[in-house]
């Protein structure tokens, strides 16, 4: 028997030693809900859930993007519904005034509400969203993905000729029979390119709809797949933590049998 050097106390200070560092790595995990605390801890999956955490940050950017452009198109249809209340109407004025019934005074009166609808519908042209022109006929690219990819966003353009015949104020008239059928021809070319532009923006809400819901589904999909990663198991890791625990204070015992050992050597001196 040898006191110099108590092997049997190395020995249990060194696995109590170990047992301590996976008992404080336990309640690490479960007090903060994370497999890994430490880069130590699974350094390849810190890598691969940092990037599944940009990825999804960089979906939740898109996402907001395609909202914005849903908006957009949107406030674009809000607006294209009065002027096609407006081109209703000038449509119906243009045949009101080709009544033969009707006196010169009275088409003058049609006509009036026919410039004043036509300057509506030009002033509409001149609306804008958040300072981006509403309809100046410009496609727009919409970012749909993590990779900035984009859907071209079809525009409207309300200064076409199709709509400037109609509201300049002067190359379509009802003051005389012979104009007001002028008038509804120019109006009823209107109200068809109106139709298209119309049509143009129920296609861009839709498809935007159907990015929106990629983007949502597939963040969904990266949240799962990273909480595999990073997320503790808490019923696994509580009973790790208390099987450390128990060997925490096992071993804390048998240190102290340890260093009490060499006084055995005393009997044999006495």
């Amino acid at each position: 028997m040898v006191i110099n050097t108590n092997t049997s106390s190395l020995a249990a200070s060194q696995l109590l030693g170990q047992s301590s560092a996976r008992l404080s790595q336990s309640l690490a995990r479960l007090s903060s809900g994370s497999k890994i605390t430490s880069p130590a801890d699974d350094s390849a999956g810190l890598a691969v859930s940092m990037k599944l955490d940009a990825q999804m940050a960089r979906n939740s950017a898109a996402s907001n993007n395609v909202g914005n452009a849903v908006s957009f198109n949107q406030t674009q249809d809000g607006y294209l519904q009065k002027v096609n209340d407006a081109l209703s109407r000038m449509s119906e004025l243009s045949v009101s005034a080709q009544d033969v019934t009707k006196s010169t005074s009275d088409r003058a009166l049609y006509n009036q509400e026919f410039t004043t609808l036509g300057s509506y519908v030009a002033d509409v042209a001149k609306k804008d969203f958040n300072g981006v022109s509403l309809f100046n006929g410009d496609t727009l690219n919409v970012t749909t993905d993590s990779d900035a990819n984009t859907f071209s966003n079809l525009g409207v353009k309300l200064t076409s000729t199709s709509y400037t015949t109609v509201t300049d104020g002067t190359t379509s008239t009802i003051d005389t029979v012979d104009h007001a059928k002028t008038a509804l021809t120019n109006v009823k070319t209107a109200i068809d390119q109106l139709a298209k532009d119309r049509a143009n923006i129920g296609s861009n809400e839709e498809s935007l709809g159907y990015y929106s819901t990629q983007l949502n589904s597939l963040n969904n999909n990266l949240a799962a797949a990273k909480s595999r990663i990073t997320d503790v198991d808490v019923a696994t890791e509580s009973t790790n933590y208390a099987k450390q625990n128990i060997l925490v204070q096992s071993g804390t015992a048998m240190l102290a049998q340890a260093n009490a050992m060499p006084q055995s050597v005393l009997k044999l001196i006495g």
